[in-house]
């Protein structure tokens, strides 16, 4: 008898329905799914930074360094335009671009600026007023190339500088070879510079900088601000005076 008073209590039971599960509201099934992937997405962009960051505090100041047929400096950080002016003079390159230039600086007032030989300004320093930015460096760069119909340049920039200018003008030089020489002003390796604020923050604006740097390889290219003001200043050589 008991054991047909159990079949039956399971046979009542089969017949009942388990209660459904609570469904989600919309905002939290959106919320379960974004939550990780913005997780994922955020730790990527971290790693990416800190190898960003440690890309930069490892690059030195080359002791040496092949001659090419040009030397292009782009202005705007500290010593860069010495350390261009020095290669010109030791004869690593046969003319020197320097690009982004202040308009109401002349050739004679730079060379004046980093105690060049006036000379050596007057046949082999050629001007570019029109770059604003890296991109229109690199755009002014690829046109000084192109008319001195060369195939090697020497890039002198600093040291964060250097990987988002070297994207720049490869995407716009082509096979020229282009031979990098980051200008170093302070130590940033074994980790010093995760101990100073300000370069954490200079590093981080550049590595931003330089994402979008990236995604210029998959999508159009903006015009540079520069190459929309006209015919470019010096940027192919002038004859030699007197």
């Amino acid at each position: 008898m008991a054991e047909s008073g159990l079949a039956y209590q399971k046979a009542q039971t089969r017949g009942v329905k388990a209660p459904a599960k609570p469904r989600l509201g919309f905002r939290k099934r959106i919320a379960s799914v974004i939550g990780p992937s913005a997780l994922a997405l955020t730790l990527v962009f971290l790693l990416g930074f800190i190898i960003f960051a440690e890309r930069i505090s490892a690059m030195q100041q080359p002791e040496l360094i092949a001659a090419a047929d040009g030397i292009v400096v782009l202005t705007g950080g500290q010593y860069r335009l010495e350390t261009a002016v020095a290669l010109l003079a030791n004869g690593k390159g046969k003319r020197l671009l320097i690009s982004g230039v202040n308009p109401s600086i002349d050739k004679h007032d730079v060379a004046k600026l980093v105690g060049g030989d006036p000379e050596k300004f007057k046949c082999c320093v050629d001007i570019d007023y029109r770059a604003l930015e890296t991109v229109g460096n690199a755009t002014e760069t690829a046109k000084w190339v192109r008319n001195n119909d060369f195939h090697s340049i020497i890039l002198v920039t600093n040291n964060y500088h250097m990987p988002r200018s070297l994207l720049e003008l490869k995407r716009v030089t082509g096979k020229v070879e282009i031979l990098p020489y980051p200008v170093v002003n302070s130590d940033l390796g074994n980790g010093a510079w995760t101990l100073r604020p300000e370069t954490i923050r200079v590093l981080f604006a550049e590595y931003l900088k330089y994402l979008g740097a990236l995604s210029r390889a998959v999508l159009p290219v903006p015009v540079s601000i520069g190459s929309m003001m006209g015919p470019a200043k010096a940027a192919a050589p002038k004859p030699k005076q007197g």
